[in-house]
């Protein structure tokens, strides 16, 4: 008789051991006011917290916490993001905070609201994803 095997599903959430280790790492420094910037794309969700110099002091991602394809880029993911980087802050001190959104993924709404859940004021929401004004020159008409 050897070993049982455990199998991990898939489709459960987060993965206990990435996310100890993204908790673990905390800086030292005490931090009472930060700037949030949460990028979302279609593929991930990166959540960077910066003082308000805007040197980063903390970061996070969907694929740091061990999601994996396409389930990286969804709501769920990001809400996870938000409540590992909202514990970080939190134990730095941080109590305020503006956040800078970039990007059109699905995770944008999901990774604020699970930040500001953990306690820390959100002062102002500021979108700055980048619109064209007139975007790259259309191609040429085919000749057939």
């Amino acid at each position: 008789m050897g070993k049982r095997r455990i199998l991990r599903k898939s489709g459960s959430g987060v993965d206990r051991g990435k996310r100890d280790r993204a908790l673990s790492k905390v800086s030292k420094r005490i931090i009472d006011r930060a700037i949030l910037h949460i990028e979302s794309t279609y593929n991930n969700t990166k959540l960077t917290l910066t003082d308000k110099d805007g040197g980063a002091v903390m970061w996070s991602s969907s694929g740091s916490l061990g999601f994996s394809g396409n389930r990286k880029s969804t709501p769920f993911a990001a809400a996870k993001v938000g409540e590992v980087i909202g514990e970080k802050a939190a134990t730095i001190g941080v109590k305020e905070a503006d956040v800078f959104i970039k990007g059109v993924g699905s995770g944008r709404e999901s990774a604020l609201r699970a930040f500001a859940a953990k306690g820390i004021q959100v002062l102002s929401i500021h979108d700055v994803t980048p619109v064209p004004h007139n975007g790259p020159r259309p191609p040429k008409p085919r000749r057939v």
